[in-house]
């Protein structure tokens, strides 16, 4: 009988324990010099796998020397090629090559390593491993108590952040660069002991990226050639909080505990959202709820009461399937990204499970905004009541989502309620944006602009009737609001019969869609305090604003706007209001041809109007 253990069951001391047991009797134990290798690379490097296995090849040695065994040493020893692959597999495909060669049993206590030889045909016998007590990772001597994250890369300085949450800085944490070998060490170090210890487990592992969970480290192993060059990134949490280090700690338990609630916690990168999610999970598992986690990875640093799962098969799709059989009251969804996470985020709570979700968001309502076109717009309130939006490690807002039958704020008119999805303020009970349909588009209007201020409401207002009186004129429109139900019209002498239409009938269907009244001039009847659209407030707008040259490429119209990088700012037209956007770190913004706004955009500039941008 030949058997060629792998390194896993070397480690474990598995081949002298048959021999002991009489399993092995009289058989052929033909190590691999892989195996050799990669355990004289290990004890090199201090790892206590390394002696493991080299103290099970004396043993064996001293079986043969007894003549119940016999011992030999096959194959080659693993180029430097294959050794940096290690990890990948290449020595556990020699591995498995030589045992095919000598047709003898595969031995492992490898898991993956035991099915992939089972697929290949051959004769496997697994033993489960042994789990043992690690020490410290090596990595580990990088970080001090104010450490959040330590990121190594080969060829370079250490580098980690430091600091308090929400004052995180990221500076060099030492002077030497470190060698391509360096990196290789560390990460097969990560890698055994995940393998090894009860207090660790892999991941994620693809071709180019590992990523590793070892005790409360998330450590993320970059190699070539998905990156340019070897990279490790360890994140550990920094503090721990409960649900009454925040300000409306009472209030929140209190609202969580009255029923099942869908709640979005949002926040910029770093700002504490899976810190709080956190505090909300174990609230809420002390609290009589039973409670489970969906996260890619997994690193939430939750009680054992709570289960963490992560993507099943490869879809979460299939983890919220089976969490529903699970029948948990709360699910902490870390993170909600892309399309596919809000469905299921949805479908999840339309199927009354509470779900509390960490969203990326630079404002609280914009957590919001990132469920608009993705669910039913009539159901939003119904998935996401509640939004917590966090900065600085404190909790800084909180709305309340609910929908309501009524006119819309700044419209006056009977006929024209609908169905608006109503965002207040937590603890004032003010209301700070209206989300409805206006004319076919969804629209988020900001409630309680500043005095003088136009409001989101105005500005939309008369943008939806330039554009209707744009879509039967030929020449330029200018539209003056006078009041919430009335608003003059100015354009060309030629353009007047065609927006009036025979008999008025043109302008009478234009007012009824609107719900508003509209009074037709031409350009020379305009008083010279209502210069453009929107009267002297316009003009004042317009003086303030840095007149722009918008350049249209094949996808982009890109307006310049040097100095500006990260602010929020108006783009008008002849001081009349076109959107608001914020400008990118290369000083411009960047409007996808094809989108209702570069399309009002270019209209614009077709007809010569002059484009201006207005600064906060």
């Amino acid at each position: 009988m030949n058997v060629v253990p792998d390194t896993s069951a070397v480690v474990d001391g598995r081949i002298s324990q048959k021999v002991d047991a009489g399993d092995f009797a009289g058989a052929t134990v033909l190590v691999p010099e892989a195996v050799v290798s990669e355990l004289e690379s290990q004890a090199n490097e201090g790892m206590e796998s390394g002696w493991d296995g080299l103290s099970e090849l004396q043993r064996l040695a001293d079986l043969a020397d007894g003549g119940e065994i016999e011992l030999e040493y096959v194959g080659e020893r693993p180029g430097p090629e294959e050794k940096g692959y290690a990890h990948r597999g290449e020595i556990d495909a020699l591995i498995r090559e030589l045992a095919a060669d000598h047709d003898a049993v595969f031995l492992t206590s490898d898991l993956v390593q035991s099915e992939v030889a089972a697929a290949k045909g051959l004769e496997v016998e697994y033993v489960a491993p042994k789990t043992r007590d690690v020490g410290r990772l090596s990595i580990e001597d990088y970080f001090d108590e104010t450490t959040m994250s330590v990121h190594l890369r080969a060829e370079s300085r250490p580098m980690a952040k430091r600091g308090e949450i929400g004052d995180m800085h990221y500076q060099e944490i030492g002077d030497e660069e470190l060698s391509e070998e360096q990196m290789k060490e560390y990460g097969e170090e990560i890698l055994q002991v995940a393998k090894q210890s009860s207090e660790g487990f892999v991941e994620l592992d693809e071709q180019g990226m590992t990523i590793v969970q070892f005790r409360d480290y998330r450590i993320a192993i970059a190699e070539p050639p998905f990156a340019d060059a070897w990279e490790i990134t360890a994140v550990r949490p920094i503090v721990k909080t409960d649900m009454e280090d925040y300000e409306f700690a009472d209030e929140l338990k209190e609202r969580l505990m009255e029923r099942q609630r869908g709640v979005l916690i949002a926040g910029s990168p770093g700002a504490g959202k899976s810190t709080f999610a956190q505090a909300v999970a174990e609230f809420l598992a002390g609290s009589d709820f039973a409670v489970k986690t969906m996260e890619k990875p997994r690193d939430l640093q939750v009680g054992p009461e709570v289960t963490q799962y992560t993507e099943l098969g490869g879809e979460m799709e299939k983890t919220a399937d089976s969490l529903l059989m699970v029948r948990p009251d709360y699910t902490i969804y870390d993170e909600v990204r892309k399309t596919d996470d809000f469905e299921v985020f949805a479908d999840m709570r339309l199927a009354g499970v509470g779900m509390v979700g960490v969203v990326h968001a630079t404002r609280a309502i914009d957590a919001l905004q990132r469920l608009v076109g993705r669910v039913e717009l009539g159901m939003i309130p119904q998935i996401v009541d509640t939004v917590v939006y966090i900065e600085a490690g404190e909790v800084e807002t909180v709305y309340d989502v609910t929908t309501q039958v009524k006119v819309p704020e700044g419209l006056m008119e009977e006929d024209l309620a609908r169905p608006v999805i109503l965002i207040e303020d937590f603890e004032t009970g003010r209301p700070e944006y209206e989300i409805y349909t206006f004319n076919r588009q969804v629209v988020t209007v900001p409630l309680n602009e500043g005095e003088g201020d136009e409001g989101g409401v105005d500005a939309l207002a008369r943008q939806e009737i330039e554009r209707e009186i744009q879509s039967v004129a030929r020449g330029r429109v200018d539209v003056d609001l006078q009041g919430q139900n009335n608003a003059t019209v100015y354009v060309e002498e030629d353009d007047i019969s065609y927006v009036i239409g025979k008999g008025g009938g043109r302008i009478e269907d234009i007012e009824n869609r609107l719900g508003i009244d509209i009074d037709v001039r031409t350009h020379d009847e305009k008083p010279s305090s209502a210069s453009g659209a929107g009267g002297a407030g316009a003009n004042a707008a317009q003086s303030r604003g840095e007149v722009v040259t918008p350049e249209i490429t094949s996808r982009h119209v890109v307006i310049p706007i040097d100095g500006h990088a990260g602010e929020t700012v108006e783009v008008q037209a002849d001081g009349e209001y076109l959107f608001t956007a914020t400008v990118g770190r290369g000083g411009d913004i960047q409007v996808s041809r094809g989108s209702a706004i570069a399309e009002e955009l270019e209209r614009a500039i077709d007809r010569e109007r002059q484009i201006t941008v207005v600064t906060s």
